[in-house]
């Protein structure tokens, strides 16, 4: 299912917190009318809600697009659990994204300029997520986690994410973006990004393991 990114179908809301950035946006068309974008770290649990019922009208919307990730754990799931409540509250359809898509779609300009990028975001655990997307913002390969020394071995001339600085650094050339996911960034992206029954992208397979059933 493709749904525009530019719909004119009444508000929308657009909620991503899949990294350190808390950011909720609420749209109408294509122009945001109301937004938070906190940088927390930590806590996305509590600030979430109380971010999105600071939008005008409480954030109401006619639909809920969010971010799945990958990025956080907790993050992505919050995120997620966060939209598919309130579209059930609100009785109004939700629709999810790439965290990843969002982090190129902040730097699109630039992306389109340099005829593509590679987006870099934290991964945990000493990893790192990439993903390469072409100029029009289209992805060019899937999501990769990779641990530093693998990834600095991809050779793209400008890297975005909010591990760009460090890729660049580690490999010794390139040009860095340092973007954090920006909900205002929603209506660049394209609108093959959109997809319908939004569920948690982790990026790799959890940490924890079931435990062995009993002998």
């Amino acid at each position: 299912m493709t749904v525009s990114t530019a719909s004119s179908d009444g508000r929308r809301l657009v909620i991503d917190s899949a990294s350190e950035a808390c950011s909720v946006a609420l749209f109408d068309g294509a122009r945001a009318t109301d937004f938070r974008h906190d940088i927390i770290g930590r806590g996305h649990a509590e600030r979430l809600v109380p971010l999105i019922a600071e939008l005008e009208g409480g954030g109401r919307a006619a639909a809920i697009f969010v971010g799945c990730g990958p990025g956080s754990f907790a993050g992505v799931r919050i995120g997620v659990a966060a939209a598919r409540a309130l579209a059930l509250g609100w009785q109004v359809p939700a629709f999810g994204f790439s965290t990843l898509a969002l982090v190129a779609a902040g730097a699109a300009d630039a992306i389109t300029t340099a005829g593509g990028a590679l987006v870099v975001v934290e991964g945990g655990h000493g990893q790192w997520f990439v993903q390469p997307f072409a100029a029009d913002l289209s992805p060019r390969g899937d999501v990769r986690s990779l641990l530093p020394e693998a990834a600095v071995s991809l050779d793209h001339a400008l890297v975005v994410g909010n591990r760009a600085e460090a890729f660049v650094a580690r490999r010794g050339s390139g040009t860095a973006l340092a973007v954090l996911p920006d909900a205002r960034a929603f209506t660049r992206l394209p609108a093959a990004a959109i997809f319908a029954d939004p569920s948690p992208a982790y990026g790799r397979a959890p940490d924890a393991k079931p435990m062995a059933a009993p002998a």
